[in-house]
């Protein structure tokens, strides 16, 4: 039963008793995000009912907690002065991401309402590029000027403390704010009351340039491991900070387009099962017809060598092993360069190096990978590797005399050059299956100093073995550990590629990679089977 089912029935019944004390207390004692978690399943109105039990802090502090769709659902039913309120009291970097999904025309209507400060504040922020970091910090912070007393900044902080997104850290500006240092609360708090800031604070401030790309930012604040870094414009003023929790949700974000694209599906920041059908439809059907177009060229690649095939039918049914192998170490190999380089592990600069690596690792991979395929190989049955034909008259076999026929009960062995088969390619040997109605044996009716001719009845089986298990354990073998190689090379290096022409290295991943090495890994194996077998 989900979480909110609990209270929902107690909730509503408090709402037609008018229990005012009850709602209020329900608002006010747990954690805003259980409180959240427990109105999901009323409607718009009764939430609202619920919320004004309270004052408009805490109302904000639990709304954050809702879902992204319930917020503007919820913002959809409520008076617009409630929602200019709400607005006011909550985080600005909250608001901000709230506002740029509104309806333009709610959004025109509600910021008029806002108080001005608030109002000039989110349309700064949402005037900053959308990967900026400047469109993922806060301009709630704490600072205080150089020439303040450790004390008088405790005193100080305490007023500012309930508006700010985190106290641990305090900014010290000059008249200009300028950014000329940072205290940490422990250094505040350990420091003589008579101490100025611009004797405890650290000079030497990490900042982040407002105009940083947000997920370079995200890296930059876990690389150091801070709970807050400010953020500044191209004079070193401060402008803003970015918290770890902002971070948390650049790098989910960041990563679940990441696994979108990785899964050929274009990225989606609605909820899975609250997702436009239509949009799902639209964002996964454009990348699927354009891998289904591309891999019609393993079509192609397969009626190309259409006369391998018929000459040696048993190498159709190593085609799936050979071409998977190539997509799997291609996709393997994409996924953790992608990965890499998302993570700042891997830069363009290091092709050299990344490629020097899967060279060796494709071909450790590759042998590994290739005895599998030639013990898999060697292991197929003979009657398998066999082309068989059913003849329906009568036929002779000419056999040197050398070259004894063998007889076991219905089967009888012969040379390859017994019979005439295939022109141009060589038979190494052939069985004949007897029909049920034929004698015990097969007697030679001609013979010469040189050869024998063997005559056999109607509706016999015969099987033509083009090659042994152990010339098809090679040609396996051989194919699986370069197209391995091949694979790997494919997939450490298109990521780059993609990287350097400015083009998502995600795109680059599994499904992509996958389909054109489907279709060179065919062009490999048969141009391997053809080298040594036809």
């Amino acid at each position: 039963m989900p979480i909110a089912s609990i209270l929902t029935p107690e909730l509503r019944e408090m709402l037609e008793t008018h229990d005012t004390e009850g709602l209020r207390e329900f608002c006010e004692a747990m954690h805003p995000a259980s409180t959240a978690d427990f109105l999901e399943e009323l409607d718009a109105s009764e939430i609202w009912q619920v919320l004004g039990h309270t004052d408009p802090v805490r109302q904000a502090a639990i709304f954050q907690y809702f879902p992204q769709e319930k917020k503007l659902a919820l913002m959809r039913e409520a008076a617009r002065p409630r929602l200019a309120r709400l607005l006011e009291e909550m985080a600005s970097d909250d608001r901000v991401d709230l506002i740029q999904d509104l309806d333009p025309e709610l959004r025109e209507a509600v910021l008029p309402l806002v108080a001005h400060a608030e109002r000039e504040d989110m349309r700064r922020l949402l005037s900053y590029a959308e990967d900026s970091v400047g469109s993922v910090m806060t301009t709630d912070y704490a600072w205080f000027p150089e020439d303040l007393t450790a004390g008088d900044s405790l005193a100080r902080l305490r007023l500012q403390a309930p508006e700010s997104e985190t106290i641990y850290y305090v900014y010290v500006l000059d008249a200009d704010r300028h950014l000329v240092g940072t205290v940490s609360l422990r250094q505040l708090i350990m420091a003589k009351p008579s101490a100025r800031l611009s004797d405890v604070m650290e000079r030497n401030v990490l900042s982040i340039p407002i105009a940083q790309n947000k997920e370079e930012a995200a890296r930059t604040l876990a690389r150091y491991d801070f709970l807050a870094m400010p953020v500044v414009d191209p004079e070193n003023r401060l402008v803003g900070i970015i918290t770890h929790d902002d971070v948390m949700d650049v790098v989910v974000e960041a990563a679940t387009e990441d696994a979108h694209r990785m899964g050929a599906v274009g990225p989606m920041t609605e909820n899975y099962l609250e997702a436009n059908f239509a949009t799902v439809w639209r964002k996964r059907a454009f990348w699927l017809s354009c891998l289904f177009v591309s891999e019609m060229f393993t079509f192609s690649a397969l009626a190309y060598f259409e006369s391998e095939i018929e000459a040696i039918v048993a190498l159709a049914l190593f085609v799936p092993l050979c071409i998977s192998t190539g997509g799997n170490s291609g996709s393997q190999a994409a996924t953790l360069i992608t990965r890499a380089m998302a993570l700042g592990q891997v830069k363009l600069s290091d092709w050299y190096r990344v490629i020097r690596h899967e060279l060796f690792m494709g071909l450790a991979l590759g042998l590994a990978l290739g005895a599998i395929g030639f013990i898999r190989a060697a292991l197929t049955p003979e009657e398998v590797l066999a082309k068989k034909e059913l003849r329906t008259d009568k036929f002779q076999a000419r056999i040197a005399r050398d070259h004894p026929l063998v007889a076991r009960k219905r089967r009888v062995v012969l040379p390859g050059n017994a019979l005439e088969a295939f022109e141009g390619i060589a038979v190494r040997k052939i069985n004949v299956l007897l029909p049920t109605d034929a004698g015990p044996e097969v007697v030679p009716e001609e013979s010469t100093e040189a050869y024998t001719v063997y005559h056999f009845p109607a509706n016999c089986e015969v099987r033509f073995l083009m090659i042994n298990r152990w010339e098809l354990a090679l040609v396996i073998s051989q194919a699986v550990s370069i197209i391995c190689l091949w694979g790997t090379l494919v997939g450490s290096t298109l990521p780059l590629v993609f990287r350097r022409f400015g083009v998502d290295p995600g795109i680059a991943s599994s499904p992509f990679v996958a389909t054109f090495v489907d279709v060179t890994g065919i062009v490999i194996y048969f141009s391997i089977a053809k080298l040594y077998l036809l």
